[in-house]
């Protein structure tokens, strides 16, 4: 199980364990239900950490995602504020804009120790680095904390700081601790019994501080299945867009045009993967009231989102160090792309209509940036039919992601810039594109009908695609398609199928 690799382990206390099945229960051990009143401990406060601990994120980068997505023009503003403190930069950032409380990733586990402690009249602290304003979100949205110490505007509460805070208000040995491992070893000195919330890889590495946390399971493959799953991989074959233009002019076989159409692909993979990243950054909030997308690898939190943050300009710099090797105009094109989809993700989304056709033009880009590496001038009836297919495509999502929602909050919800109203409207202009895109098509093999006898095969790729669009638009209006069509169609054995012929009887014509 993915989620096991990121098991939370409490020292000398109990074993919190960050599964799916954890995230369901509701207690944890019978143990650990009258903890402070077995120990006789009720008088000792117990101090809890927040980021990483209390929740499976940071809020500090979240809140610089919420702010980028509600004010992106504003953005160059935060380093102005940073360069007058981590506070007064926490402090003003809260104002501006604070994650959704509600739905962070909370460690389940953890919460329902702290409520079996705070039932047996231990009291409970929340000291945090985050932002006071913050931090008092947190502590009303949960109820059972005591006091909040946090940062407040002129002093940043990390590190000695937050020691010395501590020590002033409970003194030395006077409280007990729940902290991240290796992020809190200060405060290890100072409080009476520290309570580590690490994973069982990391303590297994530092055994003497969890004596009692039981045998770790090391699981690295899965750590790095979960990145592998954020990028995304299986929407990669929307990148095979930039072998079309070898498919249509029936070059295909050519080593060297193949080999630059293959290196074409990687590159759009990967800026692919960034945006993806970003743009999964950005829909946090979103992502964690979807009933689906809230398990995905970031908005559950099971991937760190500063890792995923450092993700998106790597992922950028090895696409540009290989589009070296393409030629010139290519990364122009790669960089269009990336700058409109990033354009996407800060605010195109968000406006109904522009949404959908940002994402047709992206597509569209795919393939002139396939004709551009492989040196064939772009084909406009290629280029309009693939327009008009993506765009259909992409009102095909937004009506699935409406029935899907409509199922969950009625008809009054919204699907991004789209009430759950407009779902026929979206219906029928979906349809009418996904319809106009086999015009070009069907005109040019009319044309080329002449000249290439075997362009009947053709034919039938055109009567297979329309017939998947089709069935794709019942199966939508029905319910089945929860997300990405394209990712649906890899799962769908019908689709698999129609998607095998289509590419047999394709490269027969050619």
């Amino acid at each position: 199980m993915e989620e096991r690799n990121r098991a939370e382990t409490l020292s000398t206390v109990a074993t919190f364990p960050r599964t799916r099945q954890a995230e369901a229960s509701s207690l944890p051990d019978a143990g650990l239900r009258s903890a402070a009143s077995q120990r006789g401990e009720s008088a000792v406060p117990l101090v809890v950490a927040l980021d990483g601990v209390l929740v499976f994120t940071n809020t500090l980068i979240e809140s610089c995602l919420v702010f980028a997505r509600a004010k992106p023009l504003q953005l160059l503003r935060l380093p102005f504020w940073m360069a007058r403190g981590r506070a007064w930069f926490k402090r003003r950032l809260a104002m501006e804009a604070m994650p959704d409380i509600a739905t962070l990733p909370y460690n389940k586990e953890l919460l329902a120790f702290l409520r079996a402690e705070k039932e047996a009249g231990r009291r409970l602290v929340l000291a945090t680095g985050a932002d006071e304003t913050l931090a008092r979100e947190v502590a009303k949205f949960h109820g059972f904390f005591d006091k909040v110490l946090a940062s407040d505007g002129a002093v940043n509460l990390t590190g000695p700081r937050k020691r010395d805070r501590l020590v002033a208000v409970f003194g030395e040995k006077g409280f007990d601790y729940v902290g991240k491992s290796g992020r809190d070893r200060e405060l290890g000195m100072v409080a009476r019994r520290v309570i580590l919330v690490a994973s069982a890889a990391t303590l297994s590495k530092n055994p003497g501080q969890s004596r009692d946390a039981g045998q770790p399971v090391e699981t690295p493959a899965l750590a790095l299945a979960a990145y592998l799953h954020a990028l995304r991989p299986h929407h990669w074959l929307k990148n095979g867009l930039v072998f079309l233009p070898l498919l249509a002019t029936h070059e295909l076989y050519e080593a060297l045009r193949f080999a630059h159409a293959l290196l074409a692909f990687v590159v759009m993979s990967l800026c692919a993967s960034a945006v993806y990243l970003l743009n999964d950054l950005l829909d946090l909030p979103d992502d964690r009231r979807h009933p689906y997308k809230k398990y995905r690898m970031l908005a559950s939190g099971r991937l760190p989102v500063g890792h995923a943050l450092a993700m998106v300009p790597l992922l950028l710099l090895v696409a540009a160090l290989a589009s070296i090797l393409q030629p010139s105009p290519f990364l122009a094109i790669t960089a269009l792309y990336v700058a409109l989809m990033v354009v996407y993700c800060l605010r195109l989304r968000d406006l109904g209509g522009l949404d959908v056709l940002a994402l047709a033009v992206g597509y569209g880009l795919r393939v002139v940036a396939g004709s551009v590496a492989v040196g064939i001038e772009p084909l406009i009836w290629l280029l309009a039919s693939c327009f008009f297919l993506f765009l259909g495509l992409a009102l095909l999502k937004r009506y699935a992601e409406m029935v899907t929602i409509r199922s969950f909050h009625g008809s009054g919800a919204r699907v991004r810039a789209y009430p759950v109203a407009d779902s026929g409207m979206v219906a029928i202009c979906g349809a009418l594109s996904s319809l106009l895109a086999m015009l070009p098509l069907a005109i040019h093999l009319v044309v080329q009908h002449p000249l290439h006898p075997r362009y009947e095969l053709a034919w039938v790729v055109l009567v297979l695609l329309m017939y998947w669009l089709i069935r794709m638009w019942l199966l939508a209006g029905r319910g089945r398609i929860n997300g990405d069509p394209l990712a649906f169609a890899l799962t769908d054995r019908v689709s698999r199928a129609v998607g095998i012929l289509m590419a047999v009887t394709a490269l027969a014509a050619t």
